[in-house]
């Protein structure tokens, strides 16, 4: 039998070293989905409950594996479908490559059935590369050319597909004018900045007294060379969200996550520093760097585009984290005064005595922090952790210490509700053979994690260690949001918009064959992490937590408390409950 276009491009793929595609069938896509089945045994189609899952996965295959994630939707609404999960792989700088049908060509631009300009449509979360195949000899360069660029620019590129095209004989270009013959392979190149850039940056960093690091997802693969580095210069070592995982939490130096959703410790060292290092992130929140003019700034980033957008630095080294600091190192001068970095120890030291006190204090029933501080020191070894977004991120980024070979992620740039549970399905046939843990909210547990359960009921007997943990907080609030209309707008809960039906996570959970247990007492916890971690299938833990536990800021400023106090005095339905939780963690960390 003739291999037609869609057998040739599940090939190619193959040959790229693409194992895996996460996507939903349609008839826009049936020639694929018919090569997929032919090509049973070399490719591994994983079939989700919503196309959008399918992009999550793809972007937490790649952030996971290094590798190019890919996702497979059919024409119209499966193509729209995807998109918020490949914006998710845009802001986060992830290779991943869309894969898309559309009707049949000599329907196009005849108001058809699902017919949507799908070029116009991923124009923006494809910028780099979306193209649709209007001839069969043009497939070969499509493929390559997608995957190279994603891996090339790290981001979204999309393929398109008319269902015709699927079924027609493969064709190899002609040689001749106008066509076009591309290869398959990529090896990223060794980046390194100048001699006289790092010679520059050396000399900035080196006549710093108090050196600030910020590290983030980019320095994920330089953790040896960030540790020598702080060493060097006596530094402490901030984290964005995205680089948790960068460096262990169990180091007395490191001061945890920046931001709103981060450390004082994080804070006061940023505040007090006459140097700054950043290295792969670009942290976007300007009010918890230095202030301009305050330090002198070196930054690493092996993308152009994201230098000195966020802090005037004084020399800009574009290069790989790893590769660009240990040509760096040789030209650092260790400091002998290490009183800069001692202090930043005793601020660390205090800093975990408060979130402890914090997550120990009653709440009703169980305090969402205390969920996570017990989590801690139960993390497997080399496990992987997914958040969500919302209140779940708070304490993820503050009260969970991260080990060395641990990952971690979450959605950042997009900050989107729902990536946790598919990020952990995808980090489960990546590493079938490690523990994957997601964080969720019940607003995204509600959204699409309850949904993604099935996906994991279907396929969890594959994987050689079967276990996944799902925690949910189930506060029944969207809890992120109702803290951020008190303290940034002033405005009391809007339980309308706020309040979310209650739901049996667990029993659902064992409805559908997974386990499930319910937890209404912080006794319970500590036992349940420990069944949980030991469950010989994947389990869903239905935490009841108190929405009126307040995700304090490291740094609380007079407009915060100013729209605080108006939100309560507008009658705020949880008033005397958020007061009373408020001022006990706060007392926790004066006790401290």
């Amino acid at each position: 039998m003739k291999e037609n276009v869609s057998d040739f491009l599940v090939q190619r793929l193959a040959d790229w070293g693409v194992r895996r595609i996460f996507g939903y069938p349609g008839d826009g896509i049936n020639g694929i989905m018919g090569a997929l089945n032919r090509a049973s045994g070399k490719m591994d189609f994983i079939q989700v409950r919503h196309e959008e899952m399918a992009a999550f996965m793809a972007c937490a295959h790649a952030k996971f594996t290094g590798e190019v994630g890919v996702c497979l939707a059919t024409s119209g609404p499966g193509a729209i479908h995807l998109l918020n999960g490949l914006y998710d792989a845009k802001l986060d700088h992830q290779p991943v490559v869309a894969i898309v049908g559309q009707q049949k060509r000599a329907a196009l631009g005849g108001n058809y059935q699902q017919e949507v300009d799908l070029v116009s449509l991923f124009k923006d979360v494809a910028h780099e590369y979306v193209h649709m195949a209007t001839t069969t000899a043009q497939m070969r360069h499509l493929v390559d050319r997608a995957m190279r660029i994603a891996q090339v620019e790290r981001n979204v590129c999309c393929i398109i597909i008319p269902n015709d095209i699927q079924e027609m004989d493969a064709q190899t270009p002609r040689h001749e004018h106008g066509t076009i013959h591309s290869g398959v392979g990529f090896q990223a190149p060794r980046t390194v900045p100048h001699t006289e850039d790092l010679q520059r940056a050396a000399e900035v960093l080196n006549s710093g007294d108090k050196v600030a690091m910020l590290v983030g997802a980019g320095a994920l693969h330089a953790t040896a060379e960030v540790l020598e580095v702080a060493d060097l210069l006596g530094a402490g070592i901030a984290k964005a969200l995205l680089g948790k995982a960068a460096v262990s939490d169990e180091l007395p130096f490191v001061t945890g996550a920046i931001g709103l959703l981060g450390t004082k410790p994080s804070y006061e060292m940023m505040m007090n520093c006459d140097t700054l290092l950043m290295v792969g992130s670009s942290f976007p929140y300007s009010e918890f760097l230095p202030e301009e003019g305050q330090a002198r700034g070196v930054q690493i980033d092996i993308n152009g585009r994201m230098i000195g957008i966020r802090y005037p630095m004084e020399v800009n080294l574009i290069g790989d984290s790893a590769q660009t600091l240990r040509a760096l190192i040789p030209l650092l001068d260790r400091k002998e005064d290490r009183s800069w970095q001692h202090h930043i120890k005793r601020q660390v030291a205090d800093w975990w005595q408060t979130l402890e006190a914090r997550a120990m204090e009653p709440a009703h029933p169980v305090n969402p922090q205390r969920v996570f501080w017990e989590l801690s020191p139960r993390l497997p070894d080399n496990c992987i952790i997914t958040c969500d977004s919302g209140s779940a991120a708070n304490w993820y980024a503050r009260d969970l210490k991260i080990r060395p070979g641990m990952m971690a992620s979450l959605s950042g740039g997009l900050a989107t509700m729902g990536p946790a549970v598919p990020y952990a399905i995808a980090a489960k046939f990546a590493y079938p053979e490690r523990v994957a843990i997601a964080l969720v909210g019940d607003g995204a547990m509600q959204m699409n994690g309850l949904n993604e359960l099935i996906t994991i009921a279907k396929y969890w007997r594959r994987w050689s260690d079967p276990r996944l943990v799902i925690m949910v907080l189930n506060n029944r609030d969207l809890n992120q949001v109702t803290w951020e209309q008190r303290a940034m707008q002033g405005d009391p809960k809007f339980a309308a918009s706020q309040d979310l039906p209650d739901f049996p996570y667990a029993r659902f959970a064992e409805l559908i064959g997974l386990r499930g247990l319910c937890i209404d007492h912080p006794e319970q916890l500590a036992s349940a992490w420990d069944s949980a971690l030991s469950a010989d299938r994947p389990i869903v833990l239905d935490v009841y937590t108190d929405p009126d536990v307040p995700p304090l800021p490291p740094h609380i400023t007079f407009d915060q408390a100013k729209a605080y106090a108006s939100a309560i005095l507008h009658s705020d339905p949880d008033s005397a409950a958020i007061v009373k939780a408020s001022l006990k963690q706060l007392f926790a960390e004066e006790v401290d």
